[in-house]
């Protein structure tokens, strides 16, 4: 399947983000769709070649989303970035100011009517007149139209109600102008007022929603505009990064960034790795290293050769991992986003239910209803400009004017921006940490888990493995030399320690003519020039494959070395080779991370493959309670202990080899050491990146603090509107004489999305 991202332009809440989905789902071939509100973008899968990607963006735009695919050219997004967070901005900003010259003018006005300034054309109906037309023309137009068309497309969103809103009191003042007789109120302030603190709050909202993603700006901010290529002749020329190529020689002077994934081919230089990995302390880079996309040059000048370009580099791969995270929706996002898109229409029904409601019931019940108002509101009580409802004559026109507050006063907004703010203000934290969570739905799972499993080599280890000592061998040369030769094929870390050790001997090794590997106990085949089926693995498995062990043999290994290390025999037909002792020195956080967890009140499981004693040393030195430790365990052995924990219990399991692939898929959340293989990080559902754990208390405690400020936003979005709602349809006049003037509900609106904005950004 071919993974299709897009841009997509004019989303305001959750009902918008229903419609989108809606016109994705109905599209030939389009599988997996995910909408982000806050990222303003969708993930999809097109299985279907057939399929004409042009006729989906030309349906989202004629249902009023104008959308693009994503740019591949890592390069070509750095440089569009900037330009189109500004051309987008300064839109906005010139909209806002419009509205709000518009709105003191509105106020000036008032002041006029009231008497504090002497003017006859401030004081002037028509000139009041004049400012909300403008108002609807200009600042407020694109909000109308594209509200006008969502109601006629019978997809009303939060466009639609505010389009309602300012018209229904734009029309009822125009009428009551033209025709006085008819009796409606006349309230040319309130569609100025209510664009005004609706454009507000708007841009106050896309600020702050700025904010929530400001890692993603980071990372890309990494990326350099220019790298300096050098030609075979030894010249320095500058060039822009997107016409860099695979093989291109460049030099990276101190101060500078890399500006590509490339290879040390000359110079060595501290390099600051810390906003890819969240590594604080500079690794040290010399010939033969392979240096990150956007990793700094601390001190000395370096000649690379490029390996990697544009959408191909690690850090375009980061930042796409990132993005592909905030898009894939948790559960409790995607029950609220189904909320949001139904929310339009039960605001629809109550505004109707309302306005029936005061015109043919309410004068009924209480009849003298009208005769003690208070409004809450900043307008003054002049015969041309009330607050809606709070001078209301008669039943129609109170009528009119509560179900215009209802409408304005509705906020599906801050429901469709309950979740995603969170999610990406927590996976853009963590990817600063160095660590990253493969989806939204990863993070919901990661704040439920109550119990870690940890691997032992190369997770609590270093996973650098290396050669200690050779025991019971005549040749010890030989016994590396065939071991390392059946080895080589193979990305085990005790593979690397034989072969790094055979390089230092400068050993020839021997070429395989047939391997075949048991998981989790060794390795079996045929080399050149050997006689016999060579075995290298664990002592257990050469035992039970007939390979004859002499007591004296055994003899010769102590108790301190199967303790300490880790231990492995070579055979040739039935006849032993030998023993070799392996090496693995503890994480220098490992132990700090385990006692974190322990005190966050985590269970701690040690399963490993590894022999008991040295499975038990390690569980001493961390600390470990023995009844929480197993060794000695195949893949399959370790599916079965995750399985029988699952049951009671929510388990993360982390690790790092391809003996731990089955089991992070298995468990309810994998967690893969950065510095581990590819298959493993392809299972899990979050990466720790570069070589350190302390991430992992991190990582289980954001995701915790994470979904607990969904359910604060979730719940300030439902209470806020079961509140604002009622007030606004006048629950509060009968008994008290309270309404709620539209302005009024226009900035509460506004202020209810931004305070789940801020509430999010506040996570810590």
């Amino acid at each position: 399947m071919e993974v299709i991202q897009l841009n997509i332009s004019g989303m305001k809440c959750g009902g918008c983000v229903q419609t989108v989905e809606k016109i994705l789902q109905n599209s030939d071939g389009v599988e997996n769709i995910s909408v982000n509100l806050l990222t303003e973008s969708a993930y999809f899968n097109l299985n279907n070649q057939k399929t004409n990607i042009e006729e989906i963006l030309e349906d989202l735009r004629s249902n009023g989303f104008p959308s693009n695919i994503y740019s591949n050219d890592f390069s070509e997004r750095v440089n569009k970035a900037e330009l189109e967070k500004k051309t987008k901005w300064f839109d906005k900003w010139k909209k806002l100011n419009f509205a709000f010259i518009l709105l003191i003018l509105s106020g000036l006005g008032h002041l006029a009517e009231g008497g504090y300034i002497n003017s006859s054309l401030l004081g002037s109906i028509l000139f009041h007149a004049l400012i909300a037309t403008l108002a609807l023309l200009f600042p407020g137009r694109q909000i109308i139209i594209k509200g006008f068309i969502s109601f006629k497309d019978r997809r009303p969103d939060m466009d639609s109600l505010v389009a309602l809103g300012v018209s229904s009191a734009y029309l009822t003042s125009i009428l009551s102008l033209l025709f006085p007789s008819i009796g409606f109120p006349c309230f040319f302030n309130e569609p100025v007022m209510l664009l005004g603190f609706i454009l507000l709050g708007r841009f106050l909202e896309d600020r702050a929603k700025y904010q929530t993603g400001s890692s993603i700006g980071e990372l890309l901010e990494l990326q350099p505009e220019t790298a300096l290529l050098v030609d075979k002749q030894n010249n320095q020329k500058e060039i822009r990064i997107n016409n860099l190529k695979v093989g291109h020689i460049i030099q990276v002077l101190a101060g500078d960034r890399i500006p590509a994934d490339c290879v040390v081919i000359d110079g060595n230089s501290l390099i600051d790795v810390s906003h890819i990995t969240g590594e604080a302390k500079p690794i040290q880079a010399q010939t033969g290293d392979n240096l990150l996309n956007g990793s700094l040059n601390l001190n000395s000048t370096l000649k690379l050769k490029v390996i990697k370009v544009g959408s191909k580099t690690s850090l375009a791969k980061l930042v796409n991992l990132i993005e592909s995270v905030q898009s894939q929706k948790p559960k409790i996002q995607r029950i609220a986003d189904v909320i949001a898109g139904k929310f339009t229409y039960f605001v629809l029904i109550t505004s109707i239910a309302c306005f029936f409601f005061w015109w043919k019931i309410a004068f009924k019940i209480w009849p003298d209803l009208l005769n003690n108002t208070h409004s809450i509101s900043f307008n003054t009580h002049h015969s041309l400009h009330n607050s809606l409802g709070s001078n209301a004559h008669t039943p129609l026109s109170l009528a009119i004017q509560l179900s215009i507050a209802v409408l304005v006063i509705a906020c599906p907004c801050a429901l469709g921006l309950a979740t995603p703010t969170v999610i990406t203000v927590a996976s853009g934290k963590a990817a600063k940490k160095g660590v990253l969570f493969k989806g939204g739905d990863k993070i919901e799972i990661a704040a439920k888990i109550d119990t870690v499993i940890f691997d032992k080599t190369g997770t609590l280890t270093n996973g650098m493995p290396f050669v200690v000592d050779y025991r019971c061998s005549k040749d010890n040369e030989f016994l590396l030399k065939v071991s390392a030769s059946l080895e080589q094929q193979s990305r085990h870390p005790i593979s690397k320690a034989l072969i790094t050790e055979s390089e230092l001997k400068k050993l020839n090794l021997l070429k395989i003519l047939k391997i075949e590997t048991e998981s989790g106990r060794g390795i079996s085949g045929e080399l050149e020039g050997i006689k016999g089926v060579v075995k290298v693995g664990s002592i257990d498995w050469l035992k039970d494959s007939g390979i004859k062990i002499s007591k004296d043999a055994d003899k010769i290994i102590s108790a301190k070395d199967f303790k300490k290390n880790t231990i492995i025999g070579a055979s040739i037909g039935d006849n032993l080779l030998g023993f070799i002792l392996i090496g693995d020195l503890l994480r220098e956080d490992s132990l700090a991370s385990i006692k974190a967890l322990k005190e966050s009140k985590f269970n701690i499981h040690i399963l490993s493959g590894d022999r008991k004693e040295t499975v038990q040393e390690l569980g001493k030195a961390l600390n470990c309670s023995p009844e929480k430790l197993k060794w000695g365990l195949l893949p399959s052995e370790k599916l079965k202990n995750i399985e029988i924990l699952k049951r009671r219990n929510c388990v993360a399991m982390v690790g790092d080899g391809i003996n731990d692939a089955p089991a992070l898929a298995a468990s309810n959340l994998g967690i893969a050491v950065g510095s581990g293989t590819q298959i493993a990080k392809a299972n899990a559902d979050v990466v720790l990146m570069g070589n350190k754990l302390n991430g992992l208390h991190y990582a289980l405690i954001l995701a915790k603090k994470t979904i607990n400020k969904i359910k604060q936003n979730l719940f300030w979005a439902f209470g806020y509107n079961l509140i604002a709602i009622p007030l606004a349809a006048g629950a509060l006049f009968p008994k008290f004489g309270i309404l709620l003037s539209p302005s009024i509900a226009a900035l509460l609106m506004a202020i209810s999305s931004i305070t789940v904005v801020l509430n999010a950004l506040s996570l810590k």
